[in-house]
């Protein structure tokens, strides 16, 4: 283990307390890098939203405020940008210590909306005819992919990208869960892994189901695809995302760690944890500094909200793909046993509000940071938004903020 600092607990938490492994937060582990992102069916071409115009966003930042006061998160930052105008609001504090509040240029880690920038370099090399989506994985990797059940010749990048080939999800491994959980985290937050390491703890679990004939999320196919765009390109990952999308779209503050790093470059504010821990005194933990190698493609991008608006609505609307990749990100699956009303793209998932309106985009989570970016299907309504606590599921805080802009009078 590779230590440059030492985890710190907060002063004003509660006592450690055993691990409880309920089913349901053995599920929250899964989520740590996975989407927190919900979905009904795409429609190929951007359509605009039926949901009214907000002329202010007081309801916005009621519901920030609820999510510190009454949800216990330390702070909570929020970009709502409507066309060319944007809103920023917070709620809580950057830093517990000092007491700095959060603001717009903080960064943060962004856990699996890592997905959604992954899925759209591979759509870029397939509009370039570097590959295709149909192409098996035994193709790009040959001898990688294997394990007990599995056929790589019958698994695509398609199925990859919209977790439908059945590959074991790595997170669940009973090795990668414990360490996951409590005190082991402290421990092992600066582990190192090699993507290949990570695919073969995956492999080492026989698949969910045949590839294409059902869906289950899945961290480790991400590697795979991050793997396969290194073989085609013949340089890092970072450099991928750097060049193709960070770079050309400004995105000065989104990144994807290289090696062993383990602390956030530029202005951040800290990442709070209760270690996957459910007793209602469990002791929280600043984990700012960790290696994200274990979530590399699937989930270690660091970024700022302003940056993640910017993204997405580039993305939605059809300026980093051409209109045959566009449709195939958006041609979206069923999500069975996941979250309600949701369906799953490559790299993009959309939710359904209670009103009927539809927006699109993804989340995700990683130890002391919870993120959402949805809008409208042709980007030019975004609201970005990001917890740095990773307890008390803050995806209910970001659903309410959906709602207050696309549903205005339901979060009252």
């Amino acid at each position: 283990m590779n230590t440059t600092t030492t985890a710190r607990q907060v002063p004003e938490a509660g006592s450690m307390d055993k691990p409880v492994r309920t089913r349901t937060f053995r599920a929250g582990l899964r989520l740590l890098i996975a989407s927190a992102a919900v979905a009904e069916l795409a429609i190929a071409a951007p359509t605009a939203s039926a949901a009214p115009v907000r002329d202010d966003h007081a309801a916005a930042q009621r519901v920030l405020d609820r999510a510190v006061a009454g949800g216990g998160v330390p702070g909570i930052l929020a970009r709502i940008r409507e066309d060319r105008d944007a809103w920023v609001g917070s709620a809580g504090v950057a830093d517990t210590e000092t007491g700095r509040r959060r603001r717009e240029q903080d960064r943060f880690r962004i856990g699996s909306t890592t997905k959604t920038f992954t899925a759209t370099v591979m759509l870029q090399l397939e509009a370039e005819h570097r590959l295709g989506l149909d192409d098996s994985v035994e193709k790009w990797l040959p001898g990688v992919v294997r394990g007990p059940g599995y056929e790589p010749e019958k698994i695509t990048i398609r199925q990859l990208l919209n977790h439908t080939s059945g590959i074991y999800d790595y997170v669940n491994d009973e090795v990668m869960s414990d360490r996951g959980t409590g005190t082991p985290f402290l421990e092992h937050r600066f582990d190192s892994y090699r993507p290949e390491e990570i695919v073969r703890i995956g492999l080492s679990h026989p698949p969910r189901f045949a590839p294409g004939t059902d869906w289950a999320y899945s961290n480790t196919p991400y590697f795979l695809a991050g793997m396969i765009i290194e073989r085609v390109t013949g340089r890092p990952l970072a450099d991928a995302f750097a060049q193709r999308i960070a770079r050309p779209l400004g995105l000065s503050a989104t990144y994807l760690p290289r090696g062993d790093e383990q602390v956030i470059r530029g202005p951040h504010g800290r990442h709070y944890s209760k270690l996957m821990l459910t007793t209602p005194d469990a002791a929280v933990y600043d984990v700012t500094e960790l290696n994200s190698s274990w979530g590399w493609a699937a989930g270690g991008v660091v970024s700022t909200t302003g940056d993640l608006d910017r993204f997405f609505g580039a993305l939605l609307g059809g300026r980093l793909l051409p209109p045959a990749q566009q449709g195939e990100m958006f041609t979206m699956v069923p999500t069975e046993n996941w979250i309600p009303d949701t369906t799953y793209g490559l790299g993009v998932a959309s939710q359904k509000l209670s009103c009927g309106v539809t927006v699109w985009g993804m989340g995700g989570a990683i130890n002391g940071s919870w993120t959402y970016t949805f809008g409208t299907r042709n980007g030019t309504r975004m609201v970005s938004v990001n917890s740095n606590g990773d307890w008390n599921h803050p995806i209910i805080a970001f659903t309410d903020l959906l709602q207050a802009e696309f549903c205005p009078g339901t979060t009252e």
